[in-house]
């Protein structure tokens, strides 16, 4: 018998050409206009359209439980009734009305779904008790460890529960022409589950699944994306200087040689947690926001943007109360839409397989600069990176930086050669662009 593989294709999800350079914008419609409303989301497509966005997220758009209720408003995650619409936010032909709205702008809307936990006062806990988790005392019980104690946690070795849940979501699917899910705490799902709906999904439409977890092997029959929480982790630390950058290096290293390269990553330098239990983009990156979000968009992943961050983020946005965005113009939504424009324009700079990998480029003051290459037979994207507060002047080793490029940012012509030098400010960044 012989022992050889001519074939082996673990991961099947396939990922649809229209995402190839996607990005992610992400929508908590309470806080979006001043009316908190499915409505002001609708008015704002176009200019969320003109930052190079694709993908809306809509955070939970379900009716919030009562009991145990967290504020005045309670959290989006504490879904009493996954079959209706938080009347809060509007009416199911306003929901229609966003959705054909971003479709006519050839976007995709993906909405976010509860599958960990509910409110206490979902029907579902009356009809079916046994689908719930119990304590060491029988009873209902929040996710351990955390202070959830707004929701309780489902049993996903329950049959009917895993049946229900996913007719509920087909339904959002077939009734609201939705592109797909993200999906919350994901990780606390067992992933055959995930497997089962996926494919009961896709039979209706293909969708598009993203997942709140970190997870290589949630790829395979299941999601399209996952979280690069490390990466962000990674990110805030050496902003705050309490990590080297080689910690960096050793996620790319990790990101390339664990996961496959058509498991797309979402990098993101803000997304709703992390602006309102851990700070702003600026309380987290300080001066090193504006090379955070270069690397977010320009490196390997697919960038999320942040209502609000847009705006300059100016406050943490209260999570059970009425707090609207802030909004005005602003560098970093300029920036964000440079970016992701010169992101469009590049093959090399796509998502997953539909890109170029990074190829670190050696430099002479490793300890503070990151520098790197992606690049194709016909196109070259040049980066240098300070992540320090420190002016430095760098060297280049080995070959594959040298060449002809435009500066991205001046639009200057510059040549690299084995003895071209760069100069940086602290924090600062260069792209060049093969010409």
């Amino acid at each position: 018998m012989s022992n050889s593989i001519t074939s082996f294709q673990p991961y099947k999800v396939t990922q649809p050409e229209w995402s190839s350079h996607a990005v992610i914008y992400q929508v908590n419609t309470r806080q979006f206009s001043n009316e908190g409303k499915f409505a002001g989301v609708t008015e704002q497509l176009p200019r969320i359209k003109s930052l190079g966005a694709d993908i809306i997220w809509l955070m939970p758009i379900h009716p919030i439980g009562e009991v145990e209720r967290k504020g005045t408003l309670g959290s989006p995650y504490a879904v009493k009734d996954y079959m209706q619409i938080n009347p809060e936010f509007g009416t199911a032909d306003d929901l229609h009305t966003l959705i054909k709205t971003a479709h006519d702008l050839s976007m995709k809307v993906i909405i976010d779904w509860v599958p960990n936990h509910s409110a206490w006062d979902n029907p579902l806990v009356e009809k079916h008790p046994e689908w719930y988790a119990k304590d060491y005392k029988g009873d209902f019980r929040p996710s351990p460890w955390w202070d959830w104690s707004d929701i309780i946690e489902f049993d996903y070795t329950q049959v009917g529960l895993r049946n229900y849940m996913i007719e509920a979501m087909c339904y959002w699917v077939k009734e609201f022409d939705i592109d797909g899910f993200r999906h919350d705490v994901a990780g606390y799902v067992p992933n055959d589950f995930w497997q089962q709906a996926r494919c009961e999904l896709d039979a209706i439409k293909p969708v598009f699944m993203l997942a709140e977890w970190e997870n290589r092997d949630m790829h395979e029959r299941a999601f399209n994306i996952t979280y690069a929480w490390t990466w962000n982790e990674t990110m805030h630390e050496i902003a705050m200087g309490k990590r080297s950058l080689d910690s960096l290096r050793k996620y790319y290293s990790w990101n390339e040689r664990s996961w496959p390269q058509e498991a797309y990553r979402m990098t993101f330098v803000s997304n709703h947690d992390k602006n309102a239990w851990d700070g702003t983009q600026y309380e987290q990156f300080g001066d090193a926001l504006e090379a955070s979000i270069v690397l977010s968009v320009i490196g390997e992943g697919m960038p999320l943007i942040h209502n609000g961050q847009e705006a300059g983020e100016t406050k943490r946005l209260a999570f059970f109360e009425r707090d609207p965005i802030e909004w005005q113009e602003h560098e970093i939504g300029d920036l964000y839409r440079d970016l992701i424009a010169l992101k469009k324009s590049k093959a090399v700079l796509g998502n997953g397989e539909y890109g170029a990998r990074m190829i670190q480029v050696p430099n002479s003051v490793m300890n503070k600069v990151f520098s790197f290459v992606r690049h194709n037979t016909d196109e070259k994207v040049f980066v240098v990176i300070n992540f320090s507060n420190e002016s430095v002047n760098t060297d280049f080793y080995e070959t594959l930086f040298e060449d002809d490029y435009i500066d991205f940012t001046t639009g200057q012509h510059h040549t690299f050669s084995t003895n071209t030098q760069l100069s940086l400010g602290p924090w600062q960044y260069k792209i060049f662009v093969k010409r």
